[in-house]
């Protein structure tokens, strides 16, 4: 079935008590699309997509990924669903007590009836797109942080999912690090045709990835456009984010644009 929109997401509401984070949120990805949240901190970045894969219930709206209102399924269906959404922790949430090659073939084990000479070309195959193939037999403890980033990402896409959710995927890392990053989010969002939002403050990242970007602010997306017509904005949210990348970042972020 022909889906418009990959993620249709309208007039979604979420309080935590007498807090209101989302007040009415609109948003709508075609297939292949990729979509930069801006935000402040605490303002709902993060609680939008866990209301996607349904670790948080909205309060009320249509949350519809892949044709299916999210806040309607049931558990066996929310599953399902969640099998095609790939989320990209901040930490790379690997098991500190197994290797890469551990790491990556445990969700093919899991949850594929794959082979093991199957599940082996697929580890090295997703672990060759990131550049690590060498650190294949490597224990976490033993990698950098951009690393950890990197396989992380592996072990995401190693399940092909239709969908990439990225939480803040460049945080603590170095300016050159970050690009590297950033340019392996294109790398997969061009390779497997994922339709992916990525959370984030690095406007880095955020000028590399990004088709479209939508600004978060008290609760509702109050801005969307291309990096280069929000950067022309003339309201002061949304020039802060700008204004926080110094004359000499902006040089070179130039030399970043998606080709």
């Amino acid at each position: 079935m022909s889906l418009d929109y990959i993620i249709n997401i309208e007039n979604l509401k979420k309080s935590f008590g007498s807090t209101v984070i989302l007040k009415d949120i609109n948003l709508q990805l075609k297939k292949g699309e990729t979509v930069v949240t801006l935000g402040k901190s605490g303002t709902g970045k993060s609680v939008t997509l866990k209301c996607i894969v349904g670790l948080i219930s909205p309060d009320s709206g249509t949350l519809r990924i892949l044709g299916k209102n999210i806040p309607e399924l049931n558990y066996e269906q929310l599953l399902y669903i969640r099998k095609k959404i790939g989320f990209v922790f901040q930490s790379g949430a690997l098991y500190d007590s197994m290797s890469v090659r551990e790491n990556l073939m445990f969700p093919l084990i899991r949850n594929t009836d794959m082979n093991k000479n199957e599940i082996e070309s697929k580890v090295e195959e997703v672990l060759n797109d990131v550049g690590l193939l060498d650190a294949i037999n490597k224990m976490p403890s033993e990698l950098s942080g951009g690393m950890k980033k990197r396989i992380g990402v592996a072990r995401t896409i190693i399940m092909n999912p239709e969908i990439m959710l990225w939480d803040e995927p460049t945080t603590g890392l170095d300016p050159e690090t970050t690009r590297d990053i950033s340019h392996l989010i294109v790398r997969m969002q061009r390779k497997y045709n994922v339709t992916s939002i990525v959370v984030t403050h690095d406007m880095i990242c955020a000028k590399i990835v990004a088709n479209r970007i939508v600004v978060l602010k008290e609760g509702k997306y109050t801005e969307s456009g291309t990096y280069d017509e929000l950067e022309k904005s003339t309201d002061n949210f949304v020039r802060s984010f700008f204004e926080d990348v110094n004359n000499n970042e902006k040089e070179k972020l130039s030399n970043y644009e998606r080709k």
